[in-house]
């Protein structure tokens, strides 16, 4: 091994990697030492990389700890604790007391700090976390809803969908079909902008909600709010967007929504709080500490305002969304749901947001994204900065704990976006083309020993979205330790064979089983080919529009043919949709999720990846067939809505793999 690759491997930096088992891509000489040098390692000269080569594996033949320890409760001590040298004494300081006690097995469960001497002198000190064996398991078998929340207007609505109208649904969904969840997309903090990034995945913050999703008439300031006529005023205008968007074809309009909604929300800061409401905001900021206040002031400073003079309004924004959040959890679990809402954690933060300016754990001149592969030959350039995985380990982790406390405050479950990312990322160099990144390794054992420690605290479930190429390791790591994965139904075939549709007996059970995503066409449009032709119209095509047109259709054909087999009724389109979901209900799937836009006949796509400004991506509301926008009242009186949901009520029933059946 030459110096920079030893360099490299010492870092967690791939000079080559496999995209497929006999594939191998030499990253660029260049690639290397430009991540090299944003963590802060001298690459100028080779006799530089030798240097630190050389003195970065000094320092580890020296050292008595890793900066991080795992123990997952059962399992023997940890490698780097069993291998000390005799003699050494081992302390632990544990994360509630405080308390100093010896190192045991028996450690209660939480992050805490542990101290080592060696009888030569030498000391050290390490995080060591303490993580059940796996995170909560589904409560039986159960199927849901997924939903693009801002899609999702009911006739209170100003404009785009909010949290009342996630109760309202998850009321509908629980009660009258059983449905134990509804997943949404992220709901995370956006970066103001002109107009703003509507990509729910390039939040300003994934650690604090997005105040534009707040029902303005559910505030408890709004009853006491002197100012009512300003407030009718306001929410008239707010019912005109609405109507633009159902009745004229309009997009939504975050901004013009969020316009609307922050002059009420000035009207109602003003309003006295009673007691108890005082109290509680004074608790929340008291839990949250310094984090929300840098958030807030940067939320300040981002709306030009002086952040001294208006942080603590930023706060209680922040507050008034985290109450409404727990309020549409406690609405789906009042319904009967079994986990409830089911919320969505991006993979990453935008470059100029709250999270990437506020603290230093995110790297500069670095963008995340995803080698070339056989969907896209020039590889994806997200445009996320990612966690510096040094920085990560110094602090314990404590960024990522605190994310995900606070998105377990109210969650009954969480998905992972690119899950993978735990273990490693696609690290793309500010000026490179995607295809001249590297991936970079973070400590995938404690990333997850924090995400399984925080679940179990919740007592929420956790789903992996590990769709693409997944290392096997990473894959078996995340079911080992009860993280549920994700199988959309398309992508679902015998790869390791003749690559035909995958048997329902055949697949996992540890997943959610969806028949499309927000990424993907609703299956209406799948079943008519209707997003080849739309991908044409936009030019998006890498091959002759006839050939995409037959494969496509020979891959619909494939699958409908399985369902015949099957003795499910596939003639027309809406019996073609239910024959499909009851597909998913053949598989031993624990989950089984059912796309919102499937339940009316929507054939629009929420995301067309590889687009921008041609296609209006996360501005649609959710339609019917025909392509008009619908209400939730219309949606929830929907005959096809309710017979698809019914459908896959009744269909749920808990099932096991056959014997011998293999895992995708």
């Amino acid at each position: 091994m030459d110096d920079l690759a030893r360099l490299a491997a010492l870092h967690g930096i791939a000079t080559a990697y496999q995209p497929a088992a006999d594939v191998t891509v030499q990253v660029p000489e260049a690639t290397v030492k430009a991540v090299l040098g944003l963590l802060g390692v001298v690459t100028a000269a080779p006799g530089d990389i030798r240097a630190e080569a050389d003195g970065a594996e000094r320092e580890e033949a020296v050292r008595l700890l890793p900066p991080t320890l795992v123990h997952w409760q059962g399992d023997p001590a940890p490698p780097a604790l069993a291998g000390l040298p005799a003699g050494t004494r081992v302390r632990v300081e544990l994360e509630d007391t405080g308390a100093c006690v010896p190192w045991s097995p028996a450690l209660p469960l939480g992050v805490h700090r542990v101290a080592a001497e060696a009888p030569d002198g030498r000391t050290a000190e390490a995080t060591l976390i303490e993580a059940p064996d796996r995170a909560p398991a589904a409560p039986g078998r159960t199927h849901g809803l997924l939903v693009q929340l801002y899609s999702l207007l009911s006739e209170r609505s100003w404009g785009m969908g909010d949290l009342g109208d996630l109760a309202g649904l998850a009321r509908w969904a629980g009660r009258t079909h059983g449905a134990g969840f509804i997943q949404v997309n992220p709901l995370h903090a956006a970066v103001p902008g002109t107009p703003t990034d509507p990509s729910p995945y390039r939040p300003s913050s994934r650690r604090f909600p997005d105040p534009v999703h707040l029902r303005i008439e559910d505030v408890p300031e709004y009853a006491d709010c002197p100012d009512r006529e300003a407030l009718a005023e306001l929410a008239a205008r707010g019912g005109e967007l609405r109507r633009e968007v159902l009745e004229k074809g309009a997009l939504i309009d975050r901004d013009a929504v969020w316009a609307l909604k922050r002059a009420a929300l000035e009207l109602l800061y003003a309003v006295p709080r009673t007691s108890g409401r005082e109290a509680a905001y004074a608790e929340f900021r008291a839990e949250q500490g310094p984090p929300l206040d840098k958030h807030a002031a940067w939320c300040a400073a981002a709306a030009g305002e002086d952040p001294d003079e208006r942080l603590d309004f930023h706060r209680w924004l922040v507050w008034l969304t985290d109450t409404q959040l727990a309020a549409a959890q406690q609405a789906a679990r009042g319904a009967g749901m079994a986990v409830g809402i089911v919320h969505d954690l991006a993979v990453g933060v935008h470059p100029d947001g709250s999270d990437a300016r506020t603290g230093p754990f995110h790297a500069r001149g670095i963008c995340v994204g995803a080698p070339p592969d056989a969907f896209n030959a020039r590889g994806q350039d997200w445009g996320l900065p990612p966690w510096r995985p040094d920085r990560l380990a110094t602090a314990g982790y404590a960024p990522f704990r605190a994310l995900l406390r606070g998105v377990f405050r109210y969650a009954g479950a969480l998905r992972i976006d690119h899950v993978m990312g735990l273990f490693r990322l696609w690290w793309i160099p500010e000026g490179s083309p995607p295809a001249e990144g590297t991936y970079v390794g973070y400590d995938g054992e404690a990333m997850l020993a924090i995400l399984v420690l925080e679940a179990h605290r919740a007592g929420s479930l956790v789903i992996g979205e590990d769709l693409g190429t997944v290392e096997p390791r990473v894959r078996a790591a995340l079911a080992r330790r009860g993280v549920l994965g994700t199988s959309v139904l398309w992508f679902e075939r015998d790869w390791a064979g003749d690559g035909s549709p995958l048997a329902p007996g055949a697949w996992r059970a540890d997943c959610l089983a969806t028949a499309t995503t927000h990424d993907l066409p609703p299956t209406a449009a799948k079943l008519a080919g209707a997003h080849v032709e739309l991908r044409d119209r936009l030019g998006l095509l890498t091959r002759p529009l006839e050939r995409e047109r037959e494969q496509d259709a020979a891959d619909t054909a494939e699958w409908l043919a399985v369902l015949d087999r099957l003795g499910l009724d596939t003639k027309g389109e809406e019996a073609a949709v239910r024959a499909l979901y009851a597909f998913l209900l053949r598989t031993p799937a624990r989950l089984v999720g059912v796309w919102l836009p499937d339940a009316v006949g929507d054939r629009r796509p929420q995301n067309l990846p590889g687009t921008w400004d041609q296609y209006p991506n996360w501005r649609l509301p959710v339609a019917d067939a025909a392509g008009r926008p619908l209400t939730l009242e219309e949606l929830v009186a929907s005959p096809r809505a309710n017979a698809l949901l019914s459908a896959v009520g009744e269909g749920v029933r808990p099932r096991t793999a056959p014997p011998g059946a293999r895992p995708v």
